[in-house]
């Protein structure tokens, strides 16, 4: 049996985001059990660090070829008609994946320049915004390795 292969860093982000997510969502509950109130951060981090977590899952799934998709009609299809849909598959991937990163960047620098203020702990809005790009560059990535090594024979769908 082969190894799969490995997203190290998005795996090692995605596992860091969730644990994060427990404990300040246990201090959280803690605090509230106590003192009655709860921590002000806790939910502006927590949705933040749950679009760096599916992100970077998203990525690691992508690279491990674990996107769920419906292969009968690739398994039904000679060879070269088959090269051509997995390429057709991966070109709609890349442009989907292409313009998250293009217009986050944008979205990204537009909060940049206008200094806008997150409306829970008034950070910098850009902060959070400016992990969407980039996790969605890596998903790209990801992406194309996929595709190559589909398109090689190295990825196999299950039949």
């Amino acid at each position: 049996m082969t190894p799969s292969p490995d997203a190290r860093p998005e795996r090692w982000l995605a596992s860091l985001a969730l644990m994060v997510i427990a404990l300040i969502s246990l201090g959280n509950v803690v605090t509230r059990y106590i003192t009655g109130g709860s921590l002000a951060f806790t939910e502006e981090f927590s949705v933040f660090l749950l679009v760096v977590l599916t992100f970077g899952g998203a990525a690691v799934a992508l690279r491990r070829d674990g996107h769920i998709r419906i292969g009968m009609l690739e398994r039904a299809l000679p060879s070269g008609p088959r090269r051509f849909l997995v390429l057709f598959q991966g070109i709609c991937g890349v442009a989907v994946l292409g313009l998250i990163t293009w217009f986050g960047a944008r979205l990204a620098w537009q909060e940049y320049r206008w200094e806008t203020l997150s409306p829970g702990l008034g950070l910098p809005q850009w902060w959070y915004i400016v992990w969407l790009p980039m996790l969605a560059a890596a998903m790209l990535v990801r992406q194309l390795q996929q595709v190559r090594d589909r398109l090689r024979g190295g990825l196999e769908d299950e039949s």
